[in-house]
């Protein structure tokens, strides 16, 4: 017995003393951070090389709202992804950089981005810490070079800190700036809070216009007959509302921006854009890549009877879109209070959590 209690604290020892730098510094820490996945959420996967802790997540915030990633410290991440515009561009159709150049596309939501595997509208960036570091150095964004930006930060006590929080090592880096942005953006999540989400957990009730939109969401389209269907749910199904495809959903006969095709090269991705969460529209507008539309009930009207039938690349689950119908006209062929019961359940889909939670407030308020 002597013998084993002796083995024992030997071998506490060991693995004391082995867990020790050789330079005698204490071995680096992390809290971890647990995603609190909504309920009926699928599991998303979370990149294994950058797992989630408490302190990256702090310093992804900090650097996240820091304009000082900008060229003239005029501009954060924030400044067009704000919090509340559901982490879009506070209602504007294009984004304005620091020297006043207007960008082509509508900004994104960051919400529930743990589910995706490409990012932004045309799919061109594959990670989030690879889009992190993008518009740091976009010309017609916040344009600076991303080591200036090392640079500037290495200057700031607070960042050496928290690099040294995060990593265990005060030195600073683009490739961890992108990683403690991912983490960041990883985290902000929109489910669970909205009526939609309270519904589903016998909480609340939909009205009689909501229930008959949900009907409408998630029936084939029928333009013909009865019931109609509005023909969404393909695009817009299950807890996420996208489908994180990136296809051609007609708005156009003759491309002005060629989407996917602009990266791939390829003449059969031209018009296709990524397919976005219809979670928190109500915070969002302008809607589509190009902000084209200002309001749901002008969505509702394209996808009703607008759907360009020869456009090309028309992804194959749009074709419900384009019937004709005994009238001679094509479309879905819905009324306008069957398009407005559409629009009734789509603002059941708000989460006032995504622009009120601490969690994803600025850090420097």
């Amino acid at each position: 017995m002597i013998f084993f209690k002796r083995l024992i604290s030997v071998l506490w020892l060991f693995l004391i003393f082995s867990c020790i730098d050789p330079n005698g510094k204490k071995p680096h820490v992390t809290t971890p951070y647990s995603l609190p996945i909504p309920q009926g959420f699928p599991q998303p996967a979370l990149p294994n090389d950058n797992i989630l802790t408490e302190e990256s997540i702090i310093l992804g915030r900090l650097l996240f709202y820091d304009p000082i990633l900008s060229l003239d410290s005029s501009q954060s991440c924030s400044s067009c992804h704000n919090p509340s515009f559901g982490f879009t561009d506070n209602g504007k159709i294009y984004s304005t950089g620091v020297d006043g150049s207007i960008g082509t596309r509508n900004s994104m939501p960051l919400h529930n981005l743990a589910w995706s595997k490409r990012f932004v509208w045309d799919g061109a960036m594959p990670s989030l810490r690879e889009q992190a570091l993008e518009p740091i150095q976009n010309p017609t964004e916040m344009k600076e070079n991303i080591l200036n930006v090392v640079g500037k930060l290495e200057n700031q006590p607070l960042y050496e800190q928290a690099f040294n929080a995060a990593y265990g090592d005060p030195e600073i880096s683009p490739d961890k700036i992108g990683l403690a942005l991912e983490q960041f953006m990883l985290i902000i999540l929109s489910g669970g809070a909205s009526k939609f989400d309270k519904v589903n957990a016998g909480i609340e009730s939909f009205t009689t216009e909501e229930q008959l939109g949900v009907q409408l969401f998630n029936a084939e389209s029928n333009p013909n007959g009865s019931p109609k269907g509005g023909d969404c749910f393909h695009c817009h199904g299950g807890a996420l509302f996208t489908n994180n495809t990136i296809v051609n959903n007609g708005l156009d006969s003759v491309f002005t921006d060629l989407g996917k095709g602009g990266i791939t090269k390829l003449e059969v991705d031209n018009g296709k854009f990524k397919t976005p969460s219809l979670r928190n529209l109500a915070y969002t507008p302008p809607y589509m890549h190009d902000g084209r539309f200002q309001t749901l009930e002008e969505v509702m009207e394209f996808y009703n009877s607008e759907v360009r039938s020869n456009s090309p690349n028309l992804a194959p689950g749009m074709t419900g879109f384009i019937q004709s119908h005994s009238n001679g006209s094509q479309g879905l062929n819905l009324s306008l209070s069957e398009r407005q019961a559409i629009v009734a359940f789509l603002n059941t889909l708000t989460d006032t959590q995504i622009e009120t939670d601490t969690l994803y407030q600025n850090p420097f308020n």
